[in-house]
């Protein structure tokens, strides 16, 4: 059992809309191995994993999968269930899983659902191992491997404090991202977007957090402002610390200056002894320590969101109950059994230690760790209440005085703090502080949140809403909107048109696309981005408030989208399709449900707009939780009929003008005369890739007056849309540049220049080697069905093809049809580019192929300038259509072709 790759599909996908792991497995001497042929399998498994009993499978029932098992069943499925229950043991709740075979004999995809990327891959590696202990009767630790399990899930989730917001975040439809292995996440989008990190917000001044660190600074801070505090100072030494014990009165309190989490904190200390030790033990936390007089009362923590005490909660100290036969080791022992309990602060409560302070209290009580205390007697391991260390807490939210309340808000608003936690000395919660002599001895940035959500006793309270309504005002869900386009051609300009259209509101519009990714007219990456990795470098950027996104097949089949949804998806075409044979997707239908996955994703409220004249892509109108709007050049289609007579929304061509509709309504957007995209009209495909544009905009609430305005500025030029259809007259020739590279484009494009007048017509022309063979001899025939004079070249697409295979692949169209005269094989795009131009005579018309966009353009810009200078300074430039000599060719497949003409 070989897993060939594993993919981590993190956004809505072609399998569900939550994050998976798609793993494909080469089963080897397994693929027809059956669970019920194997001798002893099914024991084995079902009794390491008992709890698999409760997986219903296709059978529906509880023991359905054992039911499987029994009747015989197939590994990729066993180890999608093991997987699945080996997340779900080590404390993830997953359930989601399929295993599907592929075209490849033996090799399936099995997919599982997983919350925590890291622990679902573990998981994965350990269900491996499991199935294959069971198949060839090792042994297997399963308890081990559990715990193992359940240890990293803890290590690696996000922490109670976290996780809460992050779940209210998501509550309310705000969009949320961690960012790294510390919690750190970004809630919403763009100019909207908000960080957090636990109950710290990008509000959380750095000033504020450093004077709540320091003990002191912030005792100094909340005297001044009038909150009651003890009193105390910082000392030198131990023996200093006993001097200031004398000074302030017994009993007193040491603690880190800049200590957290009740680490090194010892409290009510009455003896000489009792002070060195504390000391000792606090000045291994911090370089400085403080004595401070004891505040007597209970331990309380107010949490400060905002201008409000959120919650409050008493704080009981760590402690065991004696029963008059275990020591207390072995009580700490069973109170850390509690599940509850973990080392780490993804748990509720934390796990009770003995360190140097708990070792000095159980010696004030007259106890060591293997006394045996009577029964019912309270043991106290730790003096402070801090959760951290293993105290529990009771909600009194509902008990806090006003007054109390106010010196909390007061304590925070006086460090600067908008989230803190307010620890509190008081007898009674219910009553003024100075009533009673009660203090506040620290004021905490960053404050758990563990003890309000799930306090030991009393009312959870909603914390984490708490947080998210101070960072988002109610209404605001803090997205940026969101256009996904795909298709298998036309994706890029249509993507440029409808950033083009929503910046004409005045916004700031983040795009990507396979030219980069730009924000506004800043290019900030050149690479081919149509990925989900740009896109959600697009999100994260704190200009924009807008995003357009081209999404190719590829990242979503790699990695899925970027967003968990969007409001306007596009589809543009599928046509014959493109990139057919690679990762599974064989036909234009499953290229379909690929491209769908768009679809899938829109919000409620949102729209897919759909080419009608497609049949595949009007399909994905069923899977559309939103509405549609269909689009095509015929206001006849029958799609647009239908969908209209029940009230849908279109957008068409009528008498030469681009009109949208919704049920009878109708509305005129622009004349064809003044859409300088599609050349007047005369480029059909423009005027496809228009109507698309104008029906997103159109759905994401775009002003009409804006889009009409926005239609008549936006040109095929090689500046805003380089390589997609740009017509350059060039000494008397026409040239076209245009990246079309599959058959269903080369269509287009020749379709469409089929409408000019010259009678010569020659091209430029390769494509990729992950081509099928059929593809690549399709483009061949299409060619030479077009043109007279075909230059072909290779140059960096090969993709595991041989020097001069795809040149052969499209000889062999070339060679059916009747039209090309004239072949020539040149290696290197630019190269071929440059002997073309060269031989191209005036009244010729010239598709020129950008091999790739940038440097395609570039070097043309260069070519023009350089000719221009050749032609000002007097140069004979090559006569228009004479033969090429030898010189000027390189091909690497025929090597009796030449210049000669066929």
């Amino acid at each position: 059992m070989e897993f060939r790759k594993l993919l981590a599909l993190r956004g809505p996908n072609i399998w569900a809309n939550f994050p998976v792991l798609e793993v494909w497995v080469d089963l080897g001497e397994l693929k027809d191995k059956a669970s019920n042929e194997i001798p002893g399998f099914n024991d084995r498994l079902m009794s390491w994993l008992p709890s698999m009993i409760e997986h219903r499978c296709s059978i529906g029932e509880r023991g359905g999968f054992f039911q499987r098992l029994r009747n015989g069943t197939y590994p990729a499925h066993i180890l999608e269930h093991i997987t699945l229950e080996l997340q779900s043991l080590a404390g993830t709740d997953v359930g989601f899983g399929k295993a599907r075979e592929t075209s490849e004999e033996g090799v399936f995809r099995v997919i599982v659902e997983y919350v925590e990327e890291t622990v679902g891959r573990e998981c994965l590696a350990a269900a491996r191992e499991l199935f294959l202990a069971a198949v060839y009767d090792r042994p297997f630790d399963v308890a081990g491997c559990v715990a193992r399990l359940r240890d990293l899930t803890q290590e690696v989730s996000l922490g109670p404090s976290t996780r809460a917001i992050v779940e209210a975040a998501r509550a309310r439809g705000i969009p949320a991202r961690r960012m790294n292995a510390n919690s750190l996440v970004v809630l919403g989008h763009g100019r909207k977007q908000r960080r957090i990190q636990a109950a710290e917000t990008d509000r959380t001044g750095a000033i504020a957090e450093s004077i709540a660190q320091d003990k002191e600074l912030t005792r100094e801070f909340l005297l001044a402002a009038g909150v009651p505090v003890p009193n105390g100072r910082a000392v030198a030494d131990a023996e200093d610390a006993w001097r200031a014990a004398r000074e302030l009165g017994a009993p007193v309190v040491v603690k880190p200056r800049d200590g957290n989490q009740g680490r090194g904190v010892a409290t009510n200390l009455t003896t000489r002894e009792q002070v060195i030790s504390a000391y000792e033990a606090a000045s291994q936390e911090s370089g400085s320590v403080l004595v401070e007089k004891y505040a007597p009362g209970h331990d309380y923590r107010l949490l400060v969101v905002g201008d409000r005490v959120a919650a409050a909660a008493r704080r009981e100290p760590a402690q065991v109950l004696g029963d008059g036969e275990h020591t207390i080791n072995q009580l700490i022992e069973r109170a850390n059994a509690d599940p509850r309990r973990g080392d780490h602060h993804a748990t509720v409560l934390s796990k009770l230690k003995l360190d140097a302070v708990s070792l000095a209290v159980l010696a004030e009580q007259g106890f060591t760790p293997e006394s045996v205390p009577s029964a019912g007697t309270t043991v106290l391991i730790r003096r402070n209440g801090n959760l951290s260390t293993g105290g529990t807490a009771i909600d009194v939210t509902e008990r806090v005085h006003p007054a109390v309340a106010a010196k909390a808000l007061d304590a925070a608003r006086t460090v600067g703090l908008d989230i803190a936690g307010i620890d509190m000395l008081a007898h009674d919660i219910s009553r003024p502080l100075e009533e009673q002599g009660g203090a506040v001895v620290e004021v905490n940035a960053a404050p758990g949140l563990r003890m309000h959500l799930e306090p030991s006793a009393g009312i959870a309270r909603p914390v984490g809403e708490a947080i998210v309504d101070l960072l988002f005002p109610p209404g605001e869900d803090g997205r940026a909107p969101i256009v996904a386009v795909t298709g298998v051609n036309g994706k890029t300009t249509t993507t440029r048109f409808i950033a083009h259209i929503i910046r004409g509101e005045g916004k700031c519009v983040g795009m990507t696309c396979t030219d980069g990714i730009f924000v506004d007219d800043q290019r900030l990456d050149y690479a081919d981005c149509s990925g989900p990795q740009s896109a959600r470098s697009v999100l994260l950027n704190p200009n924009v408030e807008a995003a357009v996104f081209e999404t190719a097949r590829g990242g979503i089949l790699r990695e899925g989208l970027a967003f968990d949804y969007c409001d306007v998806a596009v589809v543009t075409n599928i046509g014959e399709g493109d990139h057919l044979g690679l990762c599974d997707v064989n036909t234009p239908e499953e290229l379909a449900k690929v491209k769908r996955c768009i679809v899938e994703a829109v919000a409620p409220d949102g729209y897919a707009v759909l080419n009608a004249a497609d049949p595949l892509v009007a399909a994905m109108a069923a899977h559309c939780p939103g509405g549609t709007v269909f689009f095509a050049l015929d206001p006849r289609s029958s799609v647009i009929e239908r969908h209209r007579a029940l009230g849908g929304k279109a957008a068409f061509v009528r008498d030469r003008h681009i009109i949208v509709a919704e049920g009878e309504r109708e509305e005129t957007v622009v004349s064809l005369d003044r859409l300088p995209l599609s050349r007047g009209g005369q480029v059909s495909f423009q005027v496809e890739n228009s109507l698309a544009a104008i029906a997103a905009a159109w759905s994401l609430g775009v002003p009409m007056e804006v889009i009409s305005a926005r239609t008549t500025s936006f040109a095929a030029d090689i500046d805003r849309v380089p390589a997609r259809f740009n017509v350059l007259e060039i000494d008397g020739a026409t040239v076209v540049v245009d990246y079309g590279h599959n058959a269903h484009s080369l269509s287009a494009v020749i379709e469409a220049i089929g409408r000019f007048p010259h009678l010569r017509r020659a091209c430029v022309y390769s494509t990729a080697g992950d081509r099928r063979d059929c593809d690549i001899v399709r483009q061949g025939e299409l060619l030479g069905a077009a043109f007279d004079r075909v230059v072909l070249y290779e140059d960096h697409y090969l993709r595991g093809r041989a020097s001069g295979e795809i040149i052969g692949l499209l000889r062999r169209g070339l060679n059916s049809a009747a039209r090309a005269k004239e072949v020539v094989e040149v290696l290197g795009a630019t190269r071929a580019a440059e002997i073309a131009l060269d031989s191209t005579a005036p009244g010729e018309l010239l598709l020129l192929q950008a091999d790739t966009v940038d440097e395609t353009i570039r070097w043309l810009r260069d070519y023009l300038a350089t000719r221009a200078e050749k032609k000002a300074n007097g140069a004979v430039l090559r006569e228009a259509g004479e033969p090429l000599a030898s010189a000027d060719i390189e091909s690497p497949v025929l090597a009796e072709v030449n210049a000669a003409k066929i």
